[in-house]
């Protein structure tokens, strides 16, 4: 399937099926089950799993966009399936034959979510500097111990692409590395159900390991990859899918803001809210910000895609740029609107509450600032 056609799908997808579960995923901070479910059974769930594993290979490119389709109309789903991608690029990224056909090819079929758990209590943005323990008890068998929390989809996806650090938590960060954890694996112990103002329905859960039985067969590449896979894998389709989706919601902002210029008049003399020189200004500078943020993203998605030296920087800058765009093209699109647009529970109470995540969520803004900054002066970016 060509990636045209998979964004036509997506876009149906979202139409009929997430438009409807929106509301009720924010309202509720529900899962939003159907919604995945139906993209699975549109086969979109592999979207970015390489052909040869039965997906469809559409790498970052297709995950931007399929995020900012999705994001436009909730952002909590298009979250759920950006992580899903995201798992899945992992694991598809130094398969063994048996992670092959047990994740791989369920995943291209519609039969398997995936999600990441990456970030932990105690290290706050610094998720590549995991202290769940990854302990050897026989020469194919390990111990996984430890607490995850902000995993996405957690308690809903079938399997959990978990980083860990070794036997010494204090060990060097060539000595980390990823295993893949299934969802009835015994140890596995659930926290409590999301709260968040924003972001509702994405299941973002805490989960204790407590010592988790798991065999060598579960390990993605080589003891001690985990610093590889963060850098050529995780950062860009996490950042990307994050990226997609926060343009998503940039982009509702306006239609938003546009719509309600298009149809608001004044009743004391008849003009439209559209004929006005200062609003038609201030709507033509959000339009500006949102193309040239859109832009980023899709080069930097392009470039990481053709494997570019530079994708990396691009990648990190879109992520950041995206987040200022999303939170400041929703607060001028509310002041367009005015009055109506701060009441409760109304489109841009959910477009803020949403937007407002880009700059917490790991790796964050001024993280991603600093690791530009650090690599344009050619210094390395992980020294703190």
């Amino acid at each position: 399937m060509r990636l045209e056609e998979s964004l036509i799908k997506i876009k149906h997808v979202t139409e009929d099926t997430i438009r409807g579960e929106a509301a009720e995923v924010d309202k509720q901070a529900k899962w939003p089950q159907h919604s995945i479910q139906n993209l699975q059974q549109e086969g979109l769930a592999g979207l970015v799993v390489p052909a040869q594993f039965g997906g469809l290979g559409h790498g970052l490119s297709g995950l931007a966009k399929a995020c900012e389709i999705i994001g436009q109309v909730s952002a909590s789903t298009a979250l759920c399936f950006g992580m899903h991608c995201v798992g899945s690029a992992v694991i598809a990224a130094k398969p063994t034959k048996a992670q092959q056909k047990q994740f791989l090819e369920p995943i291209a079929a519609g039969e398997h979510i995936t999600t990441l758990a990456l970030s932990e209590p105690g290290t706050g943005a610094h998720f590549y500097y995991p202290q769940t323990q990854l302990l050897p008890v026989s020469e194919d068998r390990f111990l996984v111990k430890g607490k995850k929390t902000f995993v996405t989809s957690g308690g809903y996806a079938d399997s959990y692409v978990v980083t860990t650090a070794g036997v010494d938590p204090d060990a060097a960060m060539h000595q980390f590395s990823c295993v893949v954890l299934e969802k009835n694996a015994q140890g596995l112990e659930w926290g409590p159900a999301w709260e968040g103002i924003g972001m509702r329905g994405n299941s973002s859960r805490s989960v204790t390991l407590n010592n988790i039985a798991v065999s060598t067969s579960y390990l993605l590449g080589e003891m001690g990859d985990q610093l590889w896979y963060i850098f050529h894998v995780v950062a860009p389709y996490f950042l990307t899918s994050m990226a997609g989706t926060y343009l998503g919601i940039a982009q509702a902002a306006f239609d938003e803001a546009k719509k309600h210029l298009m149809q608001r008049s004044y009743s004391h003399n008849g003009l439209s809210l559209n004929q006005i020189p200062l609003l038609q200004h201030r709507l033509g500078m959000i339009w500006a910000k949102l193309e040239r943020t859109r832009q980023l993203v899709y080069h930097a998605a392009a470039e990481g895609d053709k494997g570019e030296e530079t994708a990396l920087l691009a990648i990190l800058s879109a992520k950041a740029e995206v987040a200022h765009c999303a939170v400041d093209v929703v607060n001028e699109a509310m002041t367009l609107a005015g009055g109506i647009g701060y009441r409760e529970n109304s489109r841009f109470d959910v477009l803020l509450r949403d937007a407002r995540a880009a700059h917490v969520m790991s790796p964050t803004t001024d993280l991603l600032y600093t690791w530009v900054g650090r690599a344009v002066l050619e210094q390395p970016l992980l020294n703190d």
